[in-house]
């Protein structure tokens, strides 16, 4: 049965490998005159808008390109028109020839449905290599993304090498989880800093709360980051003072013994880890693939920001956790999409559903938690 899911699998993913080459071969072939810029090139993004005076340029903006009319011709950058004639001969000529293009004239039919979007792919845009800010063991924590539940900490810097990092949750876990936070202070790719407790995190579900992860009393944290690349993480947090024994009982009041169901509660110290591979996925302004061990959990996952597919922007995650001391493995799925606001919020804002799928409480696999997560982009990514 397996199998044959697998093969059906494969065939459909072969469908739509093929149609997208077919597509980008017939739109090579054909002039486009009115059509979405594809966000796939933040360079000429940035330059398009910079000489409409822009500021600061947005390289996921929505441009629309309109040529059809050639007493007429115009773009529009996040709702905002513009002629044609106001850009570079250099720029206008880019703009042409760009290649990523969705076609807003197309002819739409019964079959549209189903293969408007995988006639979009862009084959040759799926990979593609990292930013110098991804690569850099000392400026690898330059992150405008702040993000309410998980996810990767939002950090900025001060002065040249030096910088501040904060988090909600830990960079694993999914929404509701944990009650756990921290801010670090960078300095040459070595961090360190405090982690603490903030209720208001977990204190909402009232069900299935015998998966989560607890801070009683706060402590610190060390890492490093190897200076050949931004690829290996280690790290080093201890807790100011072990949780009493009233505190346990408070974090502990959803376990089922019966199920093997128990809260993690952090005490005493830990080592940990991550190895990862930064990379650019479909336009992403920063996305990597990793490996970790963190409180004594593995962690198996993938994370990216502002991928483009079909004219579409948005984030997406997942992380695995197959293995820890006292929890059940747990599996945590993010999906936030751009453009749900207006004006200069369009890029600014992202938000969509959240849920993490591990057993419950009546011993059953499923989803424990389902919840809107979203993030804010405070600054930008090049």
């Amino acid at each position: 049965m397996l199998k044959k899911y697998f093969s059906s699998l494969l065939i459909v993913l072969l469908i739509i490998f093929t149609q997208s080459i077919i597509k980008a071969q017939n739109e090579g072939g054909e002039r486009i005159l009115y059509y979405q810029m594809e966000p796939l090139d933040d360079s000429l993004f940035v330059k398009i808008q910079s000489e409409v005076f822009i500021d600061p340029p947005d390289p996921k903006a929505e441009i629309i390109v309109d040529l059809r009319d050639p007493n007429n011709q115009t773009i529009t950058i996040k709702g905002t028109l513009y002629p044609f004639l106001a850009f570079t001969p250099e720029t206008r000529a880019k703009i042409v020839t760009y290649p990523f293009k969705i076609n807003l004239e197309e002819d739409i039919n019964f079959g549209s449905v189903f293969t408007r979007v995988a006639g979009k792919i862009r084959v040759n845009k799926v990979f593609q290599p990292p930013t110098l800010l991804q690569i850099s063991s000392t400026l690898h924590y330059i992150n405008p993304f702040l993000q309410a539940f998980g996810g990767e900490r939002f950090g900025f810097p001060l002065k040249n090498d030096v910088g501040i990092s904060f988090g909600l949750g830990t960079r694993y876990s999914g929404p509701l989880e944990t009650n756990f936070i921290e801010a670090n202070v960078h300095i040459l790719g070595i961090y360190g800093g405090a982690f603490g407790a903030l209720g208001a995190l977990t204190d909402i579900k009232k069900k299935n709360n015998a998966n989560n992860l607890y801070v009683a009393n706060g402590g610190f944290q060390i890492g490093y980051v190897f200076p050949l690349g931004n690829f290996f993480e280690v790290s080093y947090q201890e807790l100011f003072k072990n949780p009493t024994e009233k505190q346990k009982t408070d974090f502990q009041q959803y376990d089922i013994d019966s199920l093997n169901l128990h809260a993690k509660i952090l005490h005493d110290n830990y080592f940990s880890w991550e190895l990862r591979y930064p990379i650019s996925i479909m336009g992403s302004t920063r996305a990597k693939f990793y490996v970790a061990r963190f409180l004594d959990e593995w962690h198996i996952g993938f994370t990216g920001r502002e991928m483009s597919l079909a004219g579409s922007t948005f984030d997406f995650s997942f992380d695995a956790m197959p293995s820890s001391d006292v929890r059940q493995p747990q599996y945590v799925l993010n999906l936030m999409v751009e453009k749900v606001a207006e004006s200069w919020a369009t890029s600014a804002f992202a938000i969509g559903p959240s849920l993490i799928m591990s057993k419950n409480d009546k011993g059953n696999f499923g989803v424990i938690t389902v919840m809107a997560n979203f993030r804010l982009k405070l600054g930008t990514s090049l």
